[in-house]
């Protein structure tokens, strides 16, 4: 897994006006996460916009990603979901070839216990040809994967080789962290405790800022990795309003307004989800300006 430590980013589906999928777009989005400096791509994750993308998009998102990195960076497929049987056929059904570990989220809406949790995991390990990355995200789900489960499913299997931990608690990430086996990597999955986690001894960060400001966050994950504290946290703090910003209508609104503001893709949402607001957008595009100025 050493070839996915620094940063990943969580690809969004750039959708046209009409809502189609922008495959484009998309191609420019990776062009430019490869160009600034990113270390991985996650395909399909919940920033992608998975759930609402039928199979055939989905198909053609995976395609078009695979032809525009050609192979430059290792590639991870989201992939879970909450009903165990149906997971472990889809696992059994999809062709993984092209990519190096598959991320899949904690069981959401239907809240199983702890052991559930980890029967669910259990399942999928066993039919799975792909090292697999445990996903928590509790603000999403509606239940915490808690260090105790994170860290049996860790010792007991050797293809759950991570975790993307987005519980926002430092302490929970650090609990982690203090008692995985050797090689499992703790991987930060808000951007905001990105750095904290890596000097905590985390592996990186899957992030979503950081597709649309590749070469600050990688670099400050790299400064990270490298011990240089006071220049990874004045990246860091530059970085801080963008990571609030654009979550502040909800995921992937606000990145999807930041590509429009860089003429990368449109700020195009499938519904439920909406597009950000002028206000939104505003604040976004000051923010890129001033960011921009930094750099000049």
């Amino acid at each position: 897994m050493e070839q996915l430590q620094g940063t990943g980013v969580a690809l969004v589906t750039p959708f046209r006006k009409d809502f189609s999928v922008d495959t484009e777009a998309l191609e420019r989005i990776v062009g430019f996460c490869i160009d600034g400096g990113i270390d991985y791509l996650v395909v399909l994750g919940t920033t992608g916009e998975s759930v609402t993308l039928s199979k055939s998009e989905k198909q053609l998102v995976i395609d078009t990603v695979v032809r525009a990195n050609a192979g430059r960076l290792p590639l991870v497929l989201g992939l879970g979901g909450s009903n165990t049987a149906a997971l472990v056929e889809e696992f059994q059904q999809t062709d993984l070839s092209v990519f190096d570990a598959v991320l899949s989220v904690s069981p959401y809406y239907n809240r199983p216990s702890q052991e559930g949790i980890y029967q669910h995991f259990k399942a999928i390990s066993k039919v799975s040809s792909k090292p697999i990355i445990l996903y928590n995200v509790p603000g999403r789900t509606g239940s915490n994967m808690l260090p105790a489960t994170t860290l049996r499913l860790a010792h007991e299997f050797d293809n759950i080789v991570a975790i993307k931990e987005a519980c926002g608690d430092i302490t929970q990430i650090m609990q982690i962290i203090k008692g995985a086996p050797t090689g499992f990597q703790v991987i930060s999955g808000d951007d905001i405790t990105a750095l904290p986690t890596v000097l905590a001894g985390g592996a990186g960060v899957i992030s979503v800022l950081g597709q649309g400001t590749p070469s600050e966050l990688s670099q400050m994950i790299r400064l990270g990795m490298q011990g240089r504290v006071k220049e990874a946290y004045d990246l860091h703090y530059r970085l801080m309003d963008a990571m609030s910003l654009i979550f502040l209508e909800g995921n992937p609104a606000g990145i999807k307004a930041v590509f429009e503001s860089l003429k990368i893709s449109t700020a195009a949402v499938r519904l439920p989800l909406m597009e950000a607001t002028p206000e939104l957008k505003g604040n976004i595009n000051n923010f890129l300006k001033t960011l921009s100025k930094v750099h000049a």
